[in-house]
């Protein structure tokens, strides 16, 4: 998998994508088990649909996590 493929298109954290890993089975991926946004979906541009994995807080729509340090 290419580098844009393990990161997520709307924040540009790791995926944690089981397809982009080859550790983890793809049944085993975090996206089985949880509800993903379909507004999250719609606003990706038609360039960026299906072509890298959400990370999982933005594929349930929440706000990407604070990596600054405080």
């Amino acid at each position: 998998m290419s580098a844009s493929t393990v990161h997520c298109p709307c924040c540009g954290q790791l995926n944690q994508c089981a397809q982009a890993t080859s550790d983890t089975p793809v049944e085993q991926c975090w996206c089985f088990a949880v509800r993903i946004d379909p507004q999250r979906l719609a606003s990706l541009p038609a360039a960026e649909r299906d072509r890298a994995c959400l990370c999982p807080r933005c594929a349930q729509g929440l706000p990407p996590a604070d990596t600054a340090a405080s």
